[in-house]
């Protein structure tokens, strides 16, 4: 069986591959390396441009059998290229949810603190940045969480235990259902963000309906010393406007790991931003998630090449090609 793969994976991910064919390409880009896909079983998919595994890269694999995302997302890959073709594409729901949560708690506290800053200045000689009089507790301030899956809800829990009030906008979910984890549910979302501290925006991108879920109206209603976070997609918020709410300092300030353009370039607008903490979309590469999603791609690509069905896949619907009629689920 041969495996291509964009990145390598951990030690942890490679073992399971032991005996396998392997060929790394360390090119996010599947164009340029089809000589190596044209007789690969599996491609593993670690980083790529949104689109990057089209229908081409496939037609160019006749011998690919599954393509496996290391994380949920999946906008690096033509979804319904593959399902047309019965390729399913292998995702790792829930591997690092924990990870994510952790980590848009981390850039609340750290802005609340007002630590980069803080840091950055003393190291410069300048000890009176102690009298900024930027930072501020989270105790009893009210959180917006815009979007309560499974990642909101372990962040819900965490804001919780931290002594947060917490508020969420979410269609999908009933006052009843948000009252059960501790959550009160607003049904208009300008209203919602008046009334938030912080505001943390935790969906999926879906192309059409949920890009610039945070535009300029929003950042106009938030209030002037309320944080922003963002550690799903980057299309979720409009960021020259951000950028514009940063600069007239009509907000307080936002944490953000993902970005419109990635990777980021040292001159893009929002890296020379006022009270913002950034990181390189890194929020689920955490030692333990980066192992978990691993093993998890691994096992399910495996699966699939043993002509298996496993659940855990972009679109179920490839299931219905006739190059799965009558083949077994997967036992996970």
């Amino acid at each position: 069986m041969k495996v291509t793969m964009t990145e390598t994976l951990c030690a942890e991910g490679m073992e399971m591959l032991a005996g396998c064919e392997t060929f790394v390409a360390h090119d996010a880009h599947p164009h340029n390396y089809f000589n190596e896909l044209k007789d690969s079983d599996m491609f593993i998919v670690r980083v790529a441009d949104k689109g990057a595994v089209d229908a081409e890269t496939m037609d160019a694999s006749p011998a690919l059998k599954v393509i496996g995302r290391t994380g949920i997302g999946y906008d690096s890959v033509d979804v319904d290229a593959a399902t047309a073709r019965g390729i399913p594409v292998v995702i790792t729901p829930g591997a690092n949810n924990r990870s994510v949560a952790e980590h848009v708690i981390t850039l609340m506290l750290a802005l609340s603190k007002n630590m980069v800053e803080a840091d950055v200045e003393q190291r410069r000689g300048n000890w009176k940045i102690r009298d900024a009089k930027k930072a501020f507790e989270v105790e009893k301030k009210t959180c917006l969480l815009i979007g309560l899956g499974t990642i909101g809800k372990i962040i819900a829990h965490l804001c919780l235990g931290l002594d947060m009030k917490v508020i969420g906008y979410d269609t999908f979910l009933s006052a009843e259902q948000m009252s059960v984890l501790g959550v009160e549910k607003r049904d208009d979302k300008l209203a919602a963000i008046r009334e938030a501290d912080v505001v943390i925006v935790q969906m999926p991108l879906i192309e059409g309906v949920t890009n610039n879920t945070i535009d300029k109206p929003e950042l106009d209603a938030m209030k002037p010393t309320a944080l922003l976070i963002n550690c799903s997609r980057g299309e979720l918020v409009n960021e020259p406007a951000l950028c514009e709410a940063l600069k007239s300092g009509s907000i307080g300030g936002a944490g953000l790991d993902v970005f419109y353009h990635e990777p980021t370039l040292p001159d893009d607008e929002i890296l020379s931003c006022p009270n913002v903490i950034v990181s390189p979309h890194s929020a689920a590469q955490t030692r333990e998630a980066v192992i978990k999603m691993a093993r998890m791609c691994v096992e399910g690509c495996l699966a699939v090449c043993d002509g298996k069905k496993w659940p855990y896949v972009a679109d179920k619907k490839v299931y219905d090609h006739p190059r799965w009629a009558g083949k077994e689920w997967a036992e996970v």
